[in-house]
């Protein structure tokens, strides 16, 4: 903790607080050192328990993915109020965990949007590696239903699964292409030069024509 105290800079901790995250530690710096750690699940279990985000995301970087139980992934992401903390325990370590599709199943009907949301990051993962089993159809109806209206980390993820259908399942290309046209949905997201806009249609006709190109 002294040490990742040692790592704060106002800077980060400023350009990290308009995105709703609440530290001030350089992401690159927080792998160093936990790349010095190495995986310590007792260690990442303690680093959890105090709360703070930077620690957080150090302890999610050295835990063992697979040794977290159901309910207790359950109450973490319940904890994980910030979006990078968020983020990452859910692509980090629920993605690895043996009760993912379990909690994908659980979060994905919660009536908290920020615990939904992960439920939808977990879809959008079948979606593109294991879409056996998925009704792709009924997951457009609810986008196309839902995801206008819909609050903004919620919004986003449920943008990202529409995006990935589009772009890895043909015979919805043009619906999902439709769906983004008709909702708007990040149409105006300020995109840096080099990246691709999360305004859907353009994503899905970009990672398409790279995908042709290969």
């Amino acid at each position: 903790m002294a040490e990742l105290a040692a790592l704060e800079d106002p800077k980060f901790r400023e350009v990290n607080a308009r995105h709703g995250d609440d530290h001030g530690v350089n992401l690159g710096k927080l792998r160093e050192l936990a790349k010095r750690l190495k995986t310590q699940q007792d260690l990442a279990q303690r680093l959890w328990a105090t709360g703070d985000s930077a620690a957080r995301l150090v302890a999610l970087l050295i835990c063992r993915p697979k040794a977290f139980g159901r309910d207790e992934l359950d109450a973490m992401l319940r904890e994980a109020r910030t979006p990078k903390v968020h983020d990452w325990l859910v692509n980090y370590v629920v993605k690895k965990n043996p009760h993912a599709e379990q909690l994908r199943l659980a979060w994905f009907a919660d009536p908290d949007p920020v615990v939904a949301s992960a439920g939808w990051a977990l879809t959008t993962e079948r979606v593109a590696k294991k879409p056996e089993g998925l009704d792709l159809v009924g997951l457009l109806d609810v986008i196309e239903a839902e995801m206008k209206g819909a609050p903004d980390r919620l919004q986003w993820a449920m943008n990202h699964c529409l995006a990935q259908i589009g772009i890895d399942h043909a015979e919805h290309r043009a619906r999902a292409i439709d769906i983004g046209e008709r909702l708007e949905v990040l149409k105006d997201y300020p995109t840096p030069p080099n990246c691709t806009s999360p305004f859907a249609p353009i994503w899905i006709t970009e990672l398409v024509r790279r995908q042709q190109e290969k």
